[in-house]
């Protein structure tokens, strides 16, 4: 019986976690790799056809994103997960398809204007359709039986519509071994979902560490201090542009703003126009306004059945065609844009980057975590100036960072999950956290009491003796990663000038294809330079 690590190990993005057991190989989540987790989306290092089911633990691209991937490349099983997150999972993964094939039909036709051969879309709309087809709704609380042997019921997580951590067991040579995956754990207090449920015992846990390090900020100043916010921008003319992953948190901001306008805390502007800039994120609100019974919390359940709409209030635009988009930033009226994706990494909240981010009159608020190397992060951390579209664009507006808007537990509130089993677990995996914040937490549960352990890519450990029969490969830290390329380029131009000065040495014997050669190589390090 092993557990085998494939994504978030020692990163934030990219979850995949695989139990084999009972002649069985199980997937725990396939997310996507986003920003400086980087790494090659298209290659897994398993066979798809050998993965005999699979379980999702919430909707979020980096817990579901190559599912269609999975699915293309032959996976024939079923794919276990709430039904919240399967209603979800149907429009996302829809959508992320419909990323792929413009991004890879983009990227074609710069590649065709310089002779480059074309290239596929990660998966099409198509497979994204076969994977929603495999989807197998669960209900919190059903023990489901993947094989004989194996067993897993869900637990709600808080973290989104539908999220779960996962209980399961797996019996094996006469042992039986319980082994929970958290998912990713919620914050407490958010509108509209409730708040984690704890589990009391386990064998073996698989724990995110993403805010391992921090604790938020108080959580009772969100709406004043993003309605001063708002007031402060309007009053001056600008946008308030709010970078904001479709699902989830886009609805946090609804319900929000809807209890800013209900108390007229934005003065300048009190019925101020609210612009939701993404197909997905309306659809999504859908989803979120219909019957939420056991997913939402209490208040939520009540007011949706007397038929008030929390999410819904004046001067509220789904904005659906590209026209549309394009349309708020060439009408001058100060507005509040809310649009994906929520780091920055894709979609149209760059082109509003783009129209808005060299104006100081108007400001970005950041309400989710940035991670390392994504376009969210590097705003987040400071940048004087960045790059849209080829453009170099001065970064002058206002940029705010809501930590306390994660969705995510902070420091306290993990050691407040893992400090709800009423016995420590033989060994704690933590995983979903920059490489840092891993170790830091590990150490911190280890000085607890705990035995824990932050897995590497690849790492295997055997679950019937507690041990670790593979330490897996070290992911290459984002700064470490930058000083290698930094050094590559330097060879490679130092590689380019010794290669002209052989030739120009050389002259009436140089070979013309070597200095053609040479010549591509110091334009491409020309290129690169600037």
């Amino acid at each position: 019986m092993q557990l085998i690590f494939y994504g978030a190990d020692k990163e934030v993005t990219g979850s995949c976690h695989c139990l084999e057991a009972c002649g069985k190989r199980i997937l725990i989540d396939c997310g996507l790799l986003q920003g400086a987790d980087g790494g090659d989306n298209r290659e897994f290092p398993f066979s798809a056809q050998q993965i005999d089911s699979v379980i999702v633990t919430h909707a979020h691209i980096d817990h579901s994103g190559r599912l269609p991937l999975l699915v293309k490349n032959g996976y024939r099983g079923k794919i276990h997960a709430t039904g919240a997150t399967c209603d979800l999972l149907s429009i996302m993964l829809r959508d992320s398809a419909h990323i792929q094939e413009m991004d890879a039909m983009n990227e074609n036709r710069k590649g065709k204007r310089a002779g480059k051969n074309p290239e596929e879309p990660l998966y099409t709309v198509e497979d994204a359709q076969d994977t929603i087809e495999r989807l197998e709704p669960c209900v919190y609380g059903d023990m489901v039986q993947v094989c004989e042997g194996v067993r897993f019921r869900m637990v709600d997580a808080g973290h989104l519509l539908g999220s779960a951590s996962v209980e399961l067991w797996a019996e094996e040579n006469g042992e039986v071994k319980k082994i929970v995956f958290s998912g990713d754990i919620g914050n407490l207090n958010q509108p509209i979902i409730r708040d984690p449920q704890y589990i009391k015992e386990a064998d073996y846990v698989v724990m995110e560490s993403t805010y391992g390090n921090r604790e938020h900020d108080p959580i009772a100043n969100y709406i004043p201090d993003l309605a001063k916010v708002f007031d402060q921008t309007l009053a001056a003319g600008g946008n308030v542009v709010i970078p904001s992953f479709a699902v989830g948190r886009t609805q946090e901001l609804l319900y929000f703003i809807r209890e800013m306008k209900a108390r007229g805390l934005v003065k300048s502007v009190p019925d101020f126009p609210v612009y939701v800039d993404s197909p997905l994120a309306a659809e999504a609100t859908e989803i979120y306004s219909g019957d939420l019974t056991g997913y939402a919390d209490q208040d939520t359940v009540r007011v949706l059945r007397e038929g008030f709409r929390p999410l819904r209030f004046s001067n509220l635009h789904l904005c659906e065609s590209v026209e549309e988009s394009r349309s708020l930033n060439m009408d001058g009226v100060p507005k509040v844009i809310i649009s994906s994706s929520g780091m920055c990494e894709a979609g149209r909240i760059r082109h509003h980057l783009k129209h808005n981010l060299w104006r100081s009159e108007c400001a970005v608020v950041f309400v989710g975590y940035q991670a390392n190397g994504t376009l969210g992060r590097i705003l987040v951390d400071g940048a004087k100036q960045v790059k849209l579209f080829g453009e170099e664009i001065a970064v002058k507006a206002q940029i705010h960072n809501f930590k306390a808007l994660s969705g995510h537990a902070d420091h306290n509130g993990l050691l407040r999950w893992i400090g709800a089993f009423t016995q420590k677990p033989r060994r704690v995996f933590v995983v979903h956290g920059e490489q840092e914040i891993c170790r830091e937490f590990t150490e911190n549960l280890n000085a607890l009491g705990y035995q824990a352990y932050a897995p590497n890519f690849q790492a295997v450990a055997d679950l019937l003796s507690n041990s670790i029969v593979n330490e897996g490969v070290e992911p290459m830290h984002a700064k470490a990663k930058a000083r290698r390329v930094q050094a590559a380029f330097a060879r490679l131009v130092e590689a380019g000038r010794r290669l002209t000065r052989v030739i120009q040495e050389n002259e009436g014997g140089a070979n013309k294809d070597l200095a053609k050669f040479a010549d591509q190589i110091n334009s491409l390090c020309d290129k690169w330079s600037r």
